[in-house]
């Protein structure tokens, strides 16, 4: 029994005397500290969170960039906390010191192959939708053209008629030709032609009597020259130029067909329907235009009206 007795008491103050695992750690984060301390003769502290080395022995330093004092050291998890917040969820962005702007040296673990195909694959595809997403929107612009191009191919020559000449068009024609209707009736309503007839009128109206007659006020003297509008100036928005562009062979073939019902073939008639509909359109146009321009050589300024009593 004293023998067993005896050979029990050691081993019990054997594992007594046994160092725990977690005072393992802070002996070795304080010798860490003092050795930091030796070496750079004064604690440590830290430029995001201002805390020192004395505040937590256990908190991970680093000297990620060139600057020097107070500024040198920082913590381990303050740095990573202020990656994040510059990075904003990019892991890949650079990432630099705001005083010395010398670049962080982040490296992450290395990755798996599964992982590895998986990170590149999403790469490839983040880096290749801004072109599909161009090209998918380029492509439904021009087969919307197509179809607008092959609808007014059908109004204006008529339904039938419209389908056999496509039928026996080339293919390669109509894929090159259609889309380009909807862009010229465009560019044709970009051409301001009534700004310059009214140029000429105004230029010419007194040799021209009878415009006179028809155009009140165009050959008449005016007090003043009004100051001319900058073309680029005169806002006309883009979506009515556009709704007008696309919208014009309905309005010829409308006007075909009150005023030249006559006329037998569907072409013909849209064709005069629409010189109609534009010459007088711009009769009223260039004629609005001509008060407008009168209104502002007419133009007086007042006097101010004194207030009585001053």
């Amino acid at each position: 029994m004293a023998e067993q007795t005896g050979l029990a008491l050691p081993q019990s103050m054997d594992s007594s005397r046994k160092p725990r695992y977690s005072e393992r750690i802070l002996h070795s984060v304080s010798l860490y500290h003092e050795v930091l301390v030796h070496l750079f003769g004064k604690s440590l502290s830290c430029w995001v969170c201002f805390a020192t080395d004395e505040d937590d022995r256990t908190a991970e330093w680093v000297r990620p960039c060139r600057c020097r004092g107070s500024t040198k050291w920082v913590h381990q998890t303050c740095l990573q906390r202020w990656v994040d917040e510059k990075q904003r969820g990019n892991s890949t962005a650079r990432v630099a010191c705001p005083q010395c702007n010398a670049e962080y040296l982040i490296v992450f673990p290395k990755l798996g192959p599964v992982v590895y195909v998986l990170d590149l694959a999403d790469r490839l595809i983040s880096k290749a939708c801004p072109f599909a997403a161009a090209g998918i929107m380029v492509g439904s612009i021009y087969w919307t053209a197509v179809t607008y191009g092959a609808v007014t191919v059908m109004q204006v020559v008529g339904h039938k008629e419209g389908l056999d000449v496509m039928e026996r068009a080339d293919p390669l024609f109509l894929l090159i030709g259609l889309p380009t209707i909807p862009v010229m009736l465009i560019l044709g309503k970009m051409i301001r032609w009534e700004d310059y007839v009214l140029r000429l009128w105004r230029k010419y109206s007194n040799k021209l009597q009878i415009l006179n007659s028809i155009f009140p006020g165009i050959g008449c003297p005016v007090p003043r020259i009004p100051a001319e509008a900058n073309p680029l100036a005169d806002h006309v928005s883009a979506t009515r130029i556009l709704c007008g562009a696309l919208v014009f062979p309905t309005i010829a073939t409308i006007v075909g067909k009150l005023m030249f019902s006559s006329v037998n073939s569907n072409l013909q008639r849209t064709i005069l329907g629409g010189i109609a509909f534009v010459a007088i359109k711009g009769a009223f146009k260039v004629y609005f235009k001509q008060q407008q321009y009168l209104r502002q050589a007419h133009r007086k300024i007042l006097n101010y009206p004194e207030q009585e009593g001053a």
